[in-house]
């Protein structure tokens, strides 16, 4: 399931991955967080057989020795879900909340047409990720001294600063090209609010041309 689910606080080289990569257009004088994926679980309402439904969904696969769900996949919106026996469901890979919502909506009417009584319930945001880009380096090793009580770093194990802010409890991975990665927020308006808070920090750890590389 960890390939899936981005736990709260742990930070992933898959994450680190779409940090580096996540690029704001050069003339966007706003910078904010562009949402990179929204997970959301759901609960279909009854017992599902999921070897029936691997065998007559599309694009969906089932190998119970390896993990104990049907991964199921649709391209519109571009998502992922990992529906188990119990009726509970998890998509991930929407890009806003109401592309989760339909996702998931998606998900449960293929399974209804295989005749399962399914019943849409309790939809829920679990984990929104965002990333921005500050386009300026910054000095980790000053940041991660100077805020010690939120911030982690250890660039043998992880290329980024973990930071873990409280109000938001979003936790962000900073990493010393300005990239900026935030995880663990429930609604957008805690990523973007988190942004906000770090933006001075970062400005503050700000690394120039004449600081030691």
């Amino acid at each position: 399931m960890a390939d899936f689910l981005v736990a709260e606080g742990a930070p992933t080289t898959a994450l680190a991955a779409d940090a580096e990569q996540q690029q704001l257009e050069p003339n966007d004088d706003a910078l904010r967080p562009v949402l990179q994926n929204i997970v959301a679980t759901c609960n279909l309402g009854c017992d599902l057989e999921l070897k029936t439904i691997a065998m007559h969904a599309r694009n969906a696969e089932y190998n119970p020795k390896r993990f104990s769900a049907v991964i199921m996949r649709i391209r519109d919106p571009k998502t992922t879900a990992l529906i188990f026996r119990s009726g509970k469901m998890v998509v991930t890979g929407a890009k806003s909340e109401e592309q989760a919502r339909n996702a998931a909506r998606k998900y449960a009417r293929i399974i209804q047409k295989l005749e399962f009584p399914v019943r849409f319930t309790d939809f829920k945001i679990q984990n929104i990720v965002g990333s921005c880009d500050v386009r300026f380096p910054i000095r980790l090793e000053g940041l991660a001294y100077k805020h010690s009580h939120f911030a982690h770093y250890e660039p043998e194990l992880f290329p980024g600063l973990v930071y873990r802010m409280t109000q938001p409890k979003i936790v962000l991975l900073i990493f010393v090209s300005g990239k900026v990665v935030l995880t663990g927020g429930k609604v957008r308006n805690e990523i973007y609010t988190a942004f906000d808070q770090i933006y001075p920090v970062l400005q503050e750890f700000r690394k120039t041309a004449g600081d030691a590389t």
